[in-house]
């Protein structure tokens, strides 16, 4: 099998164990009886670890390739899925929030850099459509998968459910049937600098935001849905439909990527990507059946779905040579950091204000970047 797509098909099969296990994790919490802040406590576990050590991960990935590391996190997402039904116990959950969140990082990372190293550059935004596409797919998945699971086997079943998924990616990885991939000579790539030098670059700092505020907001999604869902009377059945609509409605804007990017411009996607996502938010608290949530659901999914293959075929072409997996890293060690926090001010806000300004507090945020992405298309790249 060609790299490409052995290397999308490892990374969506552990991302179905990854994302099915943060919802699952956030609705047996629930069940325990457990609190918003508790529940923001452990989806902000997920993203500990990978703050801090996304751009050490990017730096090893430079020099070592990708086959180890993705090996390295199949088995961390398995063995962290695997815990809550080996010891159905809360204790179990926060292991599981840290283990598998740090494990995907080295899978999330390395992936985005094997496909940008693998492309020509005219092709490189339509080979991160496809990724994209894949992680659309195990997005659609997971929920629905997780939500049936739920109901028909319990929770601790379906955490031994998704720990099945990495079993393929573990023998294929531990049997070295993907290639480790170049890493780049020493010599031959830019000096290496403090990581934070990565953002005087004009054009790489913009692009940090950017998808700083795209990750929050779906992580936010994926925050909120389960518990407002839960408030309003939904079954984990029907919280998975919800959320299986999100996913479907990023497969299919990324289905139709190669058409897009012909046409549109990175910055004005960007910008009208991000308004329709702030809409989205304003309109969510008012809906209480389940197909006005899907269909919102799905207005979500295109417009927080759309811009990251492009932006990441961005920023694989900004980064300085040698350097694509740090930027990377920073990349995630920025996003992480914010999924970090915002989920501990999201469920302390939820916990003692309700939902509604959690929504309309990232609708807030995405009407202003949409402006903010809006304004930056008239300026020049380097200003």
């Amino acid at each position: 099998m060609r790299p490409l797509p052995f290397i999308i098909i490892l990374t969506v099969l552990n991302h179905v164990a990854f994302n099915g296990s943060r919802i699952a994790v956030s609705l047996f919490a629930i069940h325990q009886g457990s609190s918003p802040l508790t529940v923001g406590i452990l989806i902000a576990l997920y993203a500990l670890l990978p703050a801090l050590l996304s751009v050490t991960a990017g730096r090893w990935i430079d020099r070592i390739g990708v086959s180890r590391p993705m090996l390295l996190g199949s088995i961390g997402v398995s063995v962290g899925t695997l815990a809550p039904f080996l010891l159905p116990h809360p204790v179990a959950l926060y292991f599981t929030a840290v283990v598998v969140g740090m494990s995907f990082m080295l899978i999330n990372v390395a992936a985005y850099h094997a496909v940008g190293g693998m492309s020509v550059p005219e092709d490189r935004t339509v080979n991160f459509s496809y990724l994209a596409l894949g992680f659309s797919t195990s997005a659609f998945v997971a929920p629905m998968l997780t939500g049936v699971c739920i109901d028909t086997l319990g929770y601790r079943s379906t955490f031994l459910v998704l720990a099945l998924f990495t079993v393929l990616p573990i023998v294929a990885l531990a049997g070295k049937l993907l290639p480790a991939g170049h890493p780049h000579d020493p010599h031959d790539a830019s000096p290496r600098g403090p990581v934070f030098d990565l953002l005087k670059d004009p054009e790489l700092r913009r692009l940090f935001v950017a998808m700083a505020i795209l990750t929050v907001a779906w992580d936010v999604y994926n925050f909120a849905i389960p518990v407002y869902g839960t408030s309003i009377g939904l079954s984990a059945s029907q919280i998975g439909i919800v959320m299986g609509a999100f996913a479907a409605a990023t497969f299919t804007v990324r289905l139709a990527m190669p058409f897009i990017v012909q046409r549109m411009q990175p910055w004005p996607m960007l910008a009208a990507s991000l308004l329709m996502s702030g809409l989205a938010y304003v309109v969510l608290p008012f809906t209480h059946s389940v197909g006005v949530l899907m269909a919102i659901a799905f207005l979500l999914g295109l417009g927080l779905g759309a811009p990251q293959p492009m932006v990441l075929s961005l920023l694989h072409q900004a980064a300085p040579v040698g350097r694509a997996g740090e930027a990377l890293g920073l990349r995630t060690t920025l996003i992480n950091t914010s999924q970090t926090v915002m989920p501990l001010i999201f469920g302390a806000v939820g916990a003692t204000l309700g939902i509604t300004p959690l929504f309309w507090g990232m609708a807030a945020a995405l009407l202003g970047g949409s402006a903010f992405a809006g304004r930056k298309r008239e300026l020049p790249d380097g200003d």
